[in-house]
């Protein structure tokens, strides 16, 4: 636009960190050239009269900046809204996420997490199980999932349930009474140096002792011995003849729950590391008896 331009916009213009190099488009607009990063850009009069303009180049730099610091790729703005941007993730992948967010996993007090690896990850824990994924909550909980099982039943689950093992089909289940189950001995050496063994049943000894009783996630522990029941019914029934046997015959042996409270998630049926082959004797009976089949 070959119209004159006022000293005092130049004036303006050099307090804000740019210099004016012409007017274009209309009687509206003014071509600014950051003195940062030399990079020029289109800007309102009435911008630069009544705020600060901001410039796109060193508006780039930052969002680099702190995708690098949230161990992110800035790939480009959202153009659709300012607020946002697109990331490349260490796995690869995409991801469109707010600058505020991008800031937070910078320094230190949140993540990021790929939804495509995220989705991928909760596929094959739920094929494992025999269940399909099949796409997210069809109420919008955003904890759970819709899963299809090989009996067909659609069911939605927590995406925790589905990593532990915590749940039953709604339509072909057979309940954790029915269900078959384990007798297990476990131990765990506390925080103290004391080493104390956990009699118990449960249908998945593994997420019993991962996702429930390990409430200290330093601690050792370890599945020492599992013994095959029928169902949840018959081990109940054996677990309660087997503590009863214990605590009579060895009173002293009992652990005190004071003693690892907030490291193992139980109150009681922890006993010392001492009567383990006693535990273990009276297993093998219990497996000659045929009372687990």
């Amino acid at each position: 636009m070959p119209t004159e331009i006022p000293q005092d916009w130049h004036q303006l213009a050099e307090a804000k960190g740019f210099s004016i190099t012409a007017r274009i488009k209309d009687r509206f607009h003014l071509e600014l050239r950051c003195k940062t990063c030399a990079q020029a850009h289109v800007s309102k009069i009435y911008t630069l009269r009544t705020a600060q303009p901001t410039c796109p180049g060193c508006m780039a730099d930052r969002r680099v900046t702190e995708a690098l610091e949230a161990g992110l790729v800035w790939l480009r703005g959202d153009p659709d809204n300012p607020h946002y941007s697109f990331y490349r993730a260490p796995c690869g992948h995409e991801l469109r996420r707010q600058h505020e967010l991008i800031l937070r996993v910078g320094q230190g007090r949140t993540g990021v997490r790929c939804t495509i690896c995220l989705a991928q990850s909760d596929a094959e824990k739920a094929a494992l199980r025999g269940w399909v994924l099949i796409g997210t909550d069809p109420q919008g909980r955003a904890g759970y999932r819709l899963y299809g099982h090989c009996c067909g039943a659609r069911q939605s689950i927590t995406r925790q349930n589905m990593q532990t093992g915590r749940f039953d089909c709604a339509e072909c289940g057979p309940g954790w009474a029915a269900a078959p189950s384990w007798i297990y001995v476990m131990a765990f050496t506390l925080s103290s140096g004391r080493q104390v063994v956990k009699l118990g049943f449960a249908r998945d000894p593994d997420s019993r002792l991962n996702w429930q009783l390990q409430q200290d996630r330093d601690m050792p522990c370890s599945i020492l011995r599992r013994l095959p029941v029928a169902s949840g019914h018959v081990a109940v029934r054996i677990e309660k003849r087997l503590h009863a046997h214990l605590r009579r015959r060895h009173p002293t042996d009992v652990v005190d729950p004071a003693h690892y409270q907030r490291q193992i998630r139980v109150r009681s049926e922890v006993y010392e590391a001492s009567l383990t082959p006693e535990i273990m004797r009276l297993l093998d009976e219990v497996g000659r008896q045929g009372s687990a089949g």
